[in-house]
């Protein structure tokens, strides 16, 4: 590595300030359109502000009042700027000059050795200049009910998360912030599935839909593709890309015991990450078995956004339910219980029960214990995904979908028994 102790700290700064706002003035120089005469800034204008925030900031010795009167003297230039373009062209935006503004506090950060945030304020800006386009498209897609529901979720998450007690209560260990901390990360990662589906509506078809869908909730996804294979006539694919949705059904649970209990997670993760690989891949190839082509059928999802209050709440009254429900079950019968519980549980909502396990291993329940019980829940969960398409859907896609849930259901019970035995 080369020695570099003979170059002044503040030359170094420099070389920054001047790298960090060349990146800005070179995406505006590569963004001006040929016949705009009026057009601010490029590769030599954003370079200069950085810099003057930076002398500024090295001459005033960090003084907040010389940098503040600095500010306002590049704003005034920047407002000069702006009404020249406005009243030539009609029409000008705004974020160009916010961005040299930024430039100015980039300047000033990276003196007070603020690099971490320079870079990430240099970054920033590229990103929301260069993904306009997108961004717009972005915001005509989203309906402003669901900004609404997600600023209310962000509420929730940063206001009445940390006023709920950290403590357990009642001899069923009823935590409010671990509860409604679990009710928050299980929206969040259907939350996700439910954006990327919005974003790609039509646009890769059937497929990805599932893919998505199976993520948000792999029983919906499979009920609203039961439903849509009365309309199409290709069997082979839909019941392919039920079987596609259970398996990703495998990678969400992993990800969310990853984030509550590490000891089942380790348990679990190869046989769910094999069975998430068999189901994808072998409904992949099973869809390719047939006539229609993957992207001629189109399926736009109708889920519930799952950052709606009610959802949130119903969550919560049920993942106490199964909490008190695994404790009683584990105290009366034992190891027996929780696999009953499980078996029961899959015919329904695996989520609640599933995130009732996590809090109960080791203290209650052994982590192989848990693991099997969520091994049967799964199971289980995809004999009724394969009874809900036989009872919905066409009659070839019923049976070809009953006979891939069911196979998939026998797998997943393999290292249950390997773990039971």
């Amino acid at each position: 590595m080369h020695d570099i102790s003979w170059l002044p700290h503040q030359g170094l700064q420099i070389i920054f300030v001047f790298f960090l706002s060349f990146i800005i003035g070179l995406e505006r120089e590569a963004k001006k359109q040929d016949d705009d005469k009026f057009s601010f800034g490029g590769v030599r204008t954003y370079p200069l502000i950085g810099l003057i925030g930076f002398s500024i900031g090295a001459i005033a010795e960090g003084q907040l009042l010389f940098i503040s009167v600095g500010l306002v003297v590049i704003s005034l230039f920047l407002l000069m700027a702006f009404w020249h373009k406005l009243s030539t062209a009609g029409y000008s935006g705004i974020t160009t000059y916010m961005a040299a503004l930024s430039t100015y506090i980039i300047g000033v950060s990276i003196f007070k050795d603020l690099f971490w945030i320079a870079a990430t304020l240099a970054v920033i800006n590229v990103l929301l200049l260069e993904l306009k386009e997108w961004l717009e498209l972005l915001a005509k897609r989203i309906d402003e009910g669901e900004i609404l529901t997600f600023a209310k979720f962000l509420m929730l998450l940063a206001v009445i998360l940390p006023l709920l007690p950290n403590e357990a209560f009642t001899q069923y260990k009823i935590n409010p912030f671990k509860i409604w901390l679990v009710v928050v990360a299980v929206s969040s990662v259907s939350y996700g599935s439910y954006v990327l589906q919005k974003l790609s509506k039509g646009s890769k078809g059937l497929l990805l839909t599932a893919l998505l869908g199976g993520l948000y909730s792999s029983t919906v996804t499979t009920i609203a593709l039961a439903r849509k294979s009365q309309e199409e006539d290709a069997p082979k694919l839909i019941s392919g890309v039920i079987l596609m949705a259970s398996g990703m059904m495998y990678l969400r649970i992993i990800v969310l015991l990853a984030l509550f209990n590490p000891i089942i997670m380790q348990v679990l993760w190869i046989p769910f990450v094999a069975l998430a690989l068999l189901s994808m891949v072998g409904g992949y190839l099973w869809s390719r078995t047939g006539d229609v082509r993957i992207r001629e059928v189109q399926h736009d999802s109708k889920g519930r956004n799952p950052l709606e209050i009610r959802s949130g709440l119903v969550f919560a009254i049920l993942f106490v339910v199964m909490l008190i429900a695994t404790n009683l079950a584990i105290e009366y019968l034992g190891n027996n219980g929780v696999y009953t519980l499980g078996l029961i549980m899959g015919v329904a909502d695996v989520d609640p029960f599933i995130m009732g396990l996590t809090q109960t291993v080791p203290s209650l329940t052994p982590g192989t214990v848990a693991a099997v019980g969520i091994l049967i829940a799964t199971s289980t969960n995809n004999v009724a995904k394969g009874f809900y398409a036989y009872t919905l859907a066409s009659k070839e896609t019923a049976k070809a979908s009953l006979r891939l849930m069911v196979g998939l259901a026998l797998a997943g019970m393999i290292p249950a028994l390997f773990l039971i035995f």
